[in-house]
């Protein structure tokens, strides 16, 4: 089962820290992958080059691409806007980068880019998914290929 801190949180909420790169390595350290929230904003300071940034409601916390290939294997990059996720498309079409990233905003499901379904709190079960939260719904996680929570050193087995 994989096991998915949520924006580097394992056993709690804690807002202040949440996609915090500090925060989400060590989570990554704990032995979870990591859901974080990116951004993409184009900028003049860079010359008009794409600048990364970590943050849950707003572009928060600056990151570069090495900060994320460093860590492709552990990543599941929820894209903020259309823009992040086009711009994550065009690098892995165009530069070969290996990222796993995805876009929702309401919707039950969505595919990331390396095929998983990641499935929205309380719409289990789902074969060969990621549960989302599933502590929110009390959801059925049997049929599960991963969880993603806030808590997720309480699914450590």
């Amino acid at each position: 089962m994989r096991l998915i801190s949520h924006r580097g949180n394992v056993d709690g909420k804690y807002p202040q820290y949440e996609n915090l790169p500090e925060y989400v390595d060590k989570a990554i350290d704990l032995g979870y992958d990591c859901e974080v929230d990116l951004w993409v904003l184009s900028s003049a300071k860079w010359n008009n080059d794409d600048a990364f940034y970590l943050g849950h409601d707003e572009p928060t916390y600056p990151i570069d691409l090495k900060w994320l290939t460093d860590r492709y294997l552990n990543l599941w990059i929820h894209c903020k806007d259309l823009k992040t996720i086009s711009k994550l498309r065009e690098l892995q079409l165009e530069m070969h980068v290996n990222l796993n990233y995805f876009f929702h905003n309401t919707d039950d499901c969505t595919i990331t880019s390396r095929g998983d379904l990641w499935v929205y709190p309380g719409k289990q079960p789902v074969k060969n998914s990621i549960s989302v939260m599933p502590e929110y719904h009390k959801d059925d996680i049997s049929e599960a290929h991963g969880v993603c929570s806030d808590y997720i050193k309480n699914y450590k087995k």
